[in-house]
């Protein structure tokens, strides 16, 4: 039997491949969507052959599971809208741009009986899942240090506004490479000193992101959180790893299987191999099958996202650590 499952709002760009991973796989059912931008849902939801609903509610009533991809800022309201409504949620990432909002989803999720996820599609990448069982394995030893790259082009519009964001590159692309750490050390981050820099756009909001982690066990980690590619580039960014331990190095770059690609319109990569939104949906849907929490969290978002939130506190005090 197919879950009825409604897409709230489609704000953010991965939407689009939520949606098609959702209308690909027979246990879902997409009743429709609904976005507070109502010309950009109506668009949204002619492309994808879905209906389109005026009021949230109308939508709330009629679905089982929500898809969040709205706005930042939008988050803890559309969160707390549907564990008022019992639903299982899968929301996009980052889950809270500050404390405030932290401590709300917090406190509507904490006594919900559902299937709560946050949409980082990573984990399910083969390299990752190759690089974390060589780690399981202690193939490399104890971990000494890890260095991380989420470097991608600046996709604009409401991603370069604060009051809808939360921040510039470092609110966007911290987290994704955060929650792959905690994966592979399997301890949490305890202290974060940030810098940023506004040299590829010379704008108000920060276009890169160096963000130093120290964990539990005293493993030192960077993430390198950037929106330095230009947009002529020949990929969107990238994904990629080095983990350094007492026995040998390993690197892993999740997005590096691909077809180069030459036309009149220029250069560009495109991707072969697994679908990791495809995979998400698939484990968001199995969990709501199986009456069970996914191997991603809800949890794991909120802690990604106390890092980033940790590391605009430390630029504020001038790039010192900062205790999450």
């Amino acid at each position: 039997m197919s879950t009825p499952i409604g897409i709230i709002s489609s704000a953010h760009m991965h939407a689009h491949g939520f949606t098609a991973a959702l209308k690909a796989d027979d246990r879902a059912n997409i009743v429709g969507i609904w976005d507070d931008d109502a010309e950009r849902g109506r668009a949204f939801a002619e492309k994808h052959g879905i209906l389109f609903f005026d009021e949230a509610d109308a939508l709330f009533g009629k679905i089982e599971a929500a898809v969040i991809c709205s706005e930042n800022m939008k988050h803890a309201d559309h969160i707390e809208w549907a564990a008022k409504h019992n639903l299982h949620i899968l929301c996009e990432k980052p889950i809270a741009p500050n404390r405030e909002h932290l401590d709300r989803i917090s406190a509507a999720t904490e006594d919900l009986d559902r299937v709560k996820m946050t949409a980082f599609p990573c984990p399910f990448s083969p390299t990752f899942q190759s690089l974390n069982q060589k780690v399981r394995n202690e193939d490399l030893g104890r971990i000494l240090a890890i260095n991380g790259t989420n470097q991608g082009k600046c996709p604009f519009g409401w991603f370069v506004d604060p009051s809808l964001s939360g921040g510039g590159a470092m609110i966007d692309h911290t987290v994704h490479v955060v929650d792959l750490m905690r994966r592979l050390l399997c301890c949490e981050p305890e202290q974060v000193q940030a810098q940023v820099g506004n040299k590829m756009y010379g704008e108000s909001w920060e276009d890169s992101a160096m963000v130093t982690i120290r964990f539990e066990n005293w493993t030192l980690a960077t993430v390198d959180s950037s929106w330095s590619r230009p947009k002529n580039d020949k990929t969107w960014g990238n994904v990629t790893l080095k983990v350094l331990g007492e026995k040998g190095l390993s690197e892993a770059d999740l997005f590096i299987p691909g077809i180069e690609v030459l036309t009149e319109a220029g250069f560009s990569q495109r991707g072969v191999g697994a679908n990791f939104d495809q995979l998400m949906v698939a484990e968001f849907l199995s969990a709501i099958e199986e009456n069970r929490q996914p191997s991603v969290t809800l949890e794991d978002g909120l802690w990604a996202s106390k890092v980033a939130i940790a590391a605009y506190e430390s630029v504020a005090q001038g790039g010192e650590f900062v205790t999450i």
